[in-house]
């Protein structure tokens, strides 16, 4: 049997600083993946470290694999290296490491117990502390964010205005046209056959949920229908603490985020307490669980809310953890919709939460998100010391 692969070059290597660069990263990441003998490949637009992707940069994005395999004839060969010494070690290295990470999972009972241990969750927000602390740092370089940045950016292009109250309209109107056209009978008979296999044990899944789709079952009934049976997988969000320090710990920022935290514990009796949160269908947390690391390493007391949660849910637990900040993170396009909608509701009650958003936000949606009551925005490239001092002394200021 083949393996087959697909690749999708990288998000996090995507600037909002300079992001022309990001069509030459994009380049380089997906020639790999086609040295690599992948079968299928995305490659990711320069403009989504600002916002959802333009047609114009799709197309730019997909001419790099036109390019790849028409102008420069990579794929006229199954093997571009024809056995380089320097890959071969590389791949060599690449695989014992990986190798390392098989064994231990199959020491803890296979996949699906690491899972429910978080172990393979822990090990991506451990690397992921761990690389935000060099770049913060500068012992890495990313052109354009902490080397040979220019402080003029005239590179302006248009992009992607999202209107989710329309689409919200638009797809609630589309699903209630498909269930209005559907034949009840048979899309319930479907949905029956997938809840009766799970708890059996017996049959395939995902021929089911073929023919429950194809009789225009929605995903989540489907998804339900195993629910039902199985439950519901909750994350078990755990802060992993001293990987960012451990990287940044004499950098001047880093020291001073520790000072005002130290001093604000001192003046209120306990230290500053910070929740962060997703909203909506956005499930992109790596960015979110690296600042929540980072801040407790800086001396607050971090709380993650779980993902996909509503404005309503996230208010709750922000009064129920009684915190000093609210930090909404948001890399979907929900921030003109959700974010209001939260203060909103906190603003019912008497409070002096601080609120606080990150994400891809683009910049000409500061002004509106400052007007609806955000006290701070903090975009891609920002250095977590350095938005922690100047939330620290809105604190201490307030």
């Amino acid at each position: 049997m083949s393996l087959r692969t697909h690749c999708q070059t990288s998000g996090w290597t995507l600037t909002e600083q300079d992001p022309f660069n990001n069509i030459t990263r994009t380049c380089v990441e997906a020639m790999a993946a086609v040295m690599g003998g992948t079968q299928s490949l995305h490659t990711n637009a320069l403009d989504e470290a600002i916002a959802l992707p333009t047609d114009f940069s799709a197309k730019i994005a997909r001419d790099n694999q036109i390019y790849l395999r028409d102008e420069i004839g990579i794929c006229d060969t199954v093997d571009p290296w024809g056995g380089s010494y320097y890959l071969e070690k590389l791949t060599h290295d690449l695989c014992h490491k990986a190798w390392e990470h098989i064994q231990e999972i199959e020491e803890l009972g296979g996949m699906e117990k690491a899972i429910e241990k978080g172990i393979p969750k822990m090990k991506i927000e451990q690397a992921a502390a761990r690389k935000q602390a060099r770049i913060d740092s500068k012992k890495d370089l990313i052109i354009g964010l902490n080397s040979h940045s220019i402080k003029d950016n005239d590179k302006e292009f248009d992009l992607l205005e999202i209107n989710n109250k329309k689409v919200r309209k638009e797809q609630i109107k589309r699903i209630k046209d498909v269930k209005e056209r559907r034949d009840e009978k048979k899309v319930k008979l479907a949905i029956k056959n997938i809840t009766q296999a799970c708890s059996n044990n017996n049959g395939n899944l995902l021929e089911l949920a073929v023919i429950a789709a194809q009789h225009r079952a929605t995903l989540g009934e489907i998804s339900t229908a195993c629910e039902k049976v199985f439950g519901r997988y909750k994350a078990n969000n755990q802060i992993i603490s001293g990987i960012y320090k451990l990287e940044i710990d004499n950098n001047k920022s880093f020291k001073l985020a520790k000072e005002l935290s130290d001093k604000f514990a001192k003046l209120n009796g306990r230290r500053p307490r910070i929740m962060i949160a997703k909203m909506g269908q956005d499930g992109h947390d790596r960015g979110a669980k690296v600042v929540a690391t980072s801040f407790a390493d800086l001396g607050f007391d971090v709380d993650i809310a779980p993902l996909f949660q509503t404005p309503e849910e996230v208010a709750k637990q922000a009064f129920e953890n009684d915190v000093h900040v609210l930090g909404i993170s948001s890399l979907a396009a929900g921030h003109k919709t959700l974010i209001p909608k939260l203060i909103d509701i906190i603003n019912q009650e008497e409070n002096n939460i601080l609120i606080i958003a990150g994400g891809v936000i683009p910049k000409k949606d500061y002004d509106f998100l400052f007007e609806k009551g955000v006290h701070d925005i903090f975009g891609p490239g920002t250095v977590i010391a350095d938005s922690a001092i100047k939330i620290l002394n809105r604190l201490l200021d307030s």
